[in-house]
């Protein structure tokens, strides 16, 4: 079941690697993500997870969701733990005592461990090259800890420590463009995907875990109580971002960039690409940017995610 060839029959005839009944709230795109990630494994797999909403409530003691060996890293170190047990199974082949030919090795952080809190552990793992999947799940805010804002935050988001207000309309910051900051690291493979396109994302994940050296995925994980929707529309949510171009679809191996799925399709036809007022206008943290006295920046946000698409463009050499 290589990265080209993953189909619906392989989801469904997988046994699933996060077992049912987490405590992960309805509608949580994070375990949504974690399940996908999980059934697109190729064999043996040991996973690292960073503290965060995905570590602390599949694993309350002395329970566990997790169907294979998992260690819990604190916040900031999950790339040096992954980058450990990557270095150890090396040495344990060496020496003839591992039984497998290969044992994937998974690290999982959310956006305050990727951004923020980890960001030198992730960095020094890839540029020592230890051959690891990093997968950012992405919820926007340090959800688990009461919604405040991080690196991956959105501007003008409304959270607890960027309040939407009179003075200030939520974040003032540009959400950080992790993933190109991975590609500049000059490692194998970087992509983008979202629960949206479950078949987009297992790909990905497998040919993240086939290329020799690190890889890192990043995954849009919508939050219900932290962006404020319905826990129903998770996956509506996830849709409006790549068919915004907020979140697009794409790729870069050693460098190269390109588009998949339906970022691809969108670039071939731009009638396709709907108003980023459609995803806004969904969720509660933005819900003061429509009014009439912020009206505009919906305007303005819509002019950043222009901009940022065509640069794609120009890295996918499409325009």
């Amino acid at each position: 079941m290589s990265g080209e060839k993953l189909s619906l029959k392989d989801l469904a005839r997988k046994r699933d690697l996060l077992a049912p009944g987490h405590r992960l709230c309805a509608g949580c795109g994070a375990a949504i993500v974690a399940r996908l990630v999980m059934k697109a494994t190729r064999g043996p797999t040991i996973v690292a997870c960073a503290t965060g909403c995905l570590e602390v409530a599949t694993t309350i003691f002395p329970y566990t969701a997790w169907r294979v060996p998992w260690i819990h890293s604190a916040f900031e170190n999950v790339a040096s733990t992954a980058s450990g047990i990557e270095a150890g199974l090396k040495a344990l082949k060496r020496a003839g005592k591992l039984k497998y030919d290969h044992v994937d090795v998974i690290a999982f952080g959310g956006d305050g461990a990727t951004y923020d809190i980890g960001f030198q552990a992730i960095s020094g793992a890839f540029e020592r090259g230890h051959d690891i999947l990093y997968v950012l799940y992405d919820n926007e805010a340090y959800m688990n800890t009461g919604i405040q804002r991080s690196g991956g935050t959105p501007k003008y988001a409304s959270t607890t420590t960027s309040p939407a207000g009179k003075v200030i309309p939520g974040k003032l910051e540009l959400k950080k463009p992790i993933s190109h900051i991975m590609v500049a690291h000059r490692i194998p493979y970087v992509a983008t995907a979202s629960p949206a396109y479950p078949l987009d994302l297992m790909r990905k994940v497998r040919r993240g875990l086939e290329v020799e050296g690190p890889a890192f995925i990043h995954i849009l994980a919508p939050c219900p109580r932290g962006w404020r929707f319905d826990p129903r529309y998770t996956i509506e949510m996830a849709r409006l971002a790549v068919q915004t171009c907020v979140f697009p679809l794409w790729e870069a191996e050693n460098g190269k960039y390109k588009l998949t799925g339906v970022s691809r399709s969108i670039a071939r036809n731009p009638k396709m690409k709907k108003p980023v007022e459609e995803y806004l206008k969904r969720q509660g943290r933005f819900r003061h940017l429509f009014t009439p006295e912020n009206r505009h920046l919906v305007d303005e946000i819509q002019k950043i995610v222009d901009e940022e698409w065509n640069w794609l463009l120009k890295m996918c050499q499409l325009s």
